[in-house]
């Protein structure tokens, strides 16, 4: 009887448990020490944000600046062109002589040529799935260049990119960009301007909220749309009752080493 009015979890058990495995396999194959001491929990201010721009172009390119230095990825040969210029390409191969992010990131021989990236023009009046989408196609980078599948295989690769892009510190924005609402007459919608997520809206919460426990964050809360607010909620009540009782040794160390 009493279990009528238990509180269904945000996700069911499997869905939670790809989650810290790909969280886990983000800790160690995408530089665990950068992870802990300076990745920063990106929001969608003027903090973080704080360029003035006069044009599409330029817009993209300080936006990419931010994503790429907030990544901690300003070591790697990747570069943002104009939508036209962008041409199907084979991927270089990187090697690095430190760590694989920050400051003291160095490739060891530079690469045969860059990677390029591009932008949705269409996103320019949506800062937040630019931003969203840029941290994805870096994870993907990331993804291919450390060449280890995430858990459950190749098929999982874009889920795993949203996963490292919420790894990367840009949780909020990958929530807030999941869905987006039609507004009231659907004038102001423009559907090519939508970000293409592959993890759910409770995947992705699930997944910032696992970031910000480690990370010690409190206030990345109100940068999120107000109908992910609960949901987020939850989710950080279930992970500090799942990391308490977690065997895996990573997260009982990096649960020590967190801050806050």
């Amino acid at each position: 009887m009493l279990a009528l009015f238990k509180s269904k979890p945000l996700l069911d058990e499997q869905e939670q448990q790809w989650l810290i495995d790909t969280f886990v396999w983000a800790v160690e194959n995408f530089d665990s020490d950068y992870f802990i001491n300076n990745s920063q929990l990106v929001l969608p201010n003027h903090q973080c944000f704080p360029d003035a721009v006069s044009s599409i172009e330029e817009m993209a390119s300080k936006v990419f600046e931010r994503v790429v230095g907030y990544a901690g990825l300003q070591a790697w040969p990747i570069t943002l062109v104009a939508p036209q210029q962008l041409q199907p390409q084979v991927f270089p191969h990187f090697a690095f002589s430190n760590q694989l992010r920050g400051d003291n990131s160095q490739l060891i021989v530079p690469p045969s040529h860059t990677v390029n990236v591009s932008f949705n023009p269409n996103q320019i009046n949506q800062p937040q799935d630019l931003v969203a989408s840029f941290a994805g196609t870096l994870a993907t980078i990331m993804i291919h260049h450390v060449g280890v599948l995430p858990p459950g295989g190749e098929e999982f690769l874009p889920q795993a990119a949203d996963a490292v892009a919420c790894f990367l510190g840009f949780g909020v924005m990958m929530s807030n960009t999941v869905y987006q609402f039609k507004g009231g007459c659907g004038s102001c919608y423009n559907p090519y301007a939508n970000r293409q997520a592959a993890l759910s809206e409770p995947q992705t919460l699930f997944m910032h909220a696992l970031i910000c426990h480690f990370k010690g964050d409190k206030d990345s809360k109100k940068h999120l749309k107000p109908h992910l607010r609960s949901q987020f909620k939850k989710a950080q009540k279930e992970i500090k009752a799942l990391v308490n009782s977690a065997a895996n040794p990573l997260l009982l160390a990096l649960d020590d080493k967190k801050v806050g």
